[in-house]
């Protein structure tokens, strides 16, 4: 009998397959591609709770239609990701946090929205200007909406969030920072507790689950392939939208 279990215990991995609490469909960084997301939305199976890692934003062409669409859905879990919290600083304080938002993909907002007008280059009062126009076509129910979206999700084994987590830290202890912006050692260091991060920001050829990291942004605004995995505790399997 010990003979039998060495050999089980031989066998293991350090990792055993992400295992969440509930059939899990995940969807990786959107940015603005409106039309793959519908496409895979659709084809998340039936009795699947899905969620959404966040960067919905910027960079595509139809940032408005995005948020649009996941707002008005109850039955999906938005997470933040990076691109919503810098739209949120731009929201708060244009002047401060306005040059980096449009340089990373807010042009390409503002004019989804259908703010005329927007330049790399704008300062000072032009900033408040587009905020103003911005936060005015948004409405306060959709700035309210993005205000009280989650950092992450915790399914089992599992931890869903936008950009990664420390591996020193447990899932429920990681810093905000840390989930929507990443970690240095995230993508080198083994975690120590079994635990699978399922995880956009980061942009990979073909999504891959991999000694606990599931990365799912396949660039989606570049090379029109939105990508999500499917977690049933048995090996992940991945689904694709393309253009």
């Amino acid at each position: 009998m010990l003979s039998s279990f060495l050999q089980r215990f031989a066998r293991r991995t350090p990792f055993d397959v992400p295992t969440p609490s509930e059939p899990l469909c995940v969807i990786g960084d959107v940015h603005g591609c409106i039309v793959q997301l519908e496409k895979l939305l659709h084809q998340v199976p039936q009795g699947f709770r899905t969620i959404l890692v966040g960067d919905y934003i910027d960079r595509g062409e139809h940032s408005a239609e995005v948020l649009q669409l996941l707002s008005s859905h109850n039955d999906l879990t938005c997470l933040m990701g990076n691109h919503e919290e810098m739209l949120l600083q731009f929201l708060r304080d244009p002047e401060r946090h306005g040059a980096r938002w449009v340089r990373y993909g807010g042009l390409q907002t503002l004019a989804s929205f259908g703010i005329r007008g927007a330049r790399p280059e704008m300062a000072g009062t032009e900033l408040k200007d587009a905020r103003d126009r911005l936060r005015d076509t948004m409405g306060e129910t959709l700035c309210v909406w993005l205000k009280q979206l989650g950092r992450s999700e915790i399914s089992g084994n599992v931890l869903v969030t936008h950009a990664g987590a420390d591996p020193n830290l447990s899932p429920d202890q990681q810093p905000d920072e840390t989930l929507t912006w990443g970690h240095p050692q995230f993508r080198t260091a083994d975690r120590k507790d079994g635990a699978w991060v399922v995880h956009g920001h980061t942009i990979v050829d073909v999504a891959t689950a991999r000694r606990g990291r599931i990365s799912i942004d396949t660039g989606a605004y570049a090379t029109g392939t939105l990508s999500a995995v499917c977690l049933t505790g048995a090996e992940p399997t991945f689904l694709t939208a393309r253009v």
